[in-house]
């Protein structure tokens, strides 16, 4: 088990390279989709140079764990509770840093009714599953 020093308390926010990459960001994926269970969510990015590579990183591991993803492309997380709530998907993922230097950059994730996931409520259990790692096979079907 790989602790992931990414996790705050009310999202993920990390150091490129060292404390968040693609694949950190799969994992990070794949546990959302493990975890919640969501038919489909809907994915954006901001503008860092980052956040692409990120988010395809992040897309295959909720591909992988069987949700459909619509990316919005280019949003800021209000956005993202917007397309949640008004899609009536089952989530959403906004890969972001908000304030912090461009070194960095990190996930604000919300579940149905664009509600938001922290430590309370889901964040800690994501974590939990993507430090673990030990994900059922893909169902390549």
């Amino acid at each position: 088990m790989t602790k992931l020093t990414c996790f705050k308390a009310y999202d993920i926010r990390g150091r490129l390279g060292e404390e968040l990459n693609e694949d950190i960001a799969w994992r990070i994926g794949r546990a959302y989709g493990e975890y919640l269970k969501p038919k489909t969510i809907v994915l954006g990015g901001d503008v860092r140079l980052t956040s692409e590579a990120l988010k395809l990183a992040l897309a295959k591991g909720l591909q992988d764990a069987g949700v459909d993803v619509l990316d919005i492309g280019m949003s800021g997380t209000e956005e993202i509770y917007f397309a949640t709530f008004h899609l009536g998907v089952d989530g959403g993922i906004e890969v972001t840093a908000s304030h912090n230097p461009m070194d960095y950059n990190g996930m604000k994730l919300v579940r149905e009714g664009a509600r938001p996931i922290s430590g309370d409520t889901g964040l800690r259990d994501v974590q939990r599953l993507a430090e673990a790692g030990d994900f059922p096979p893909v169902n390549e079907a």
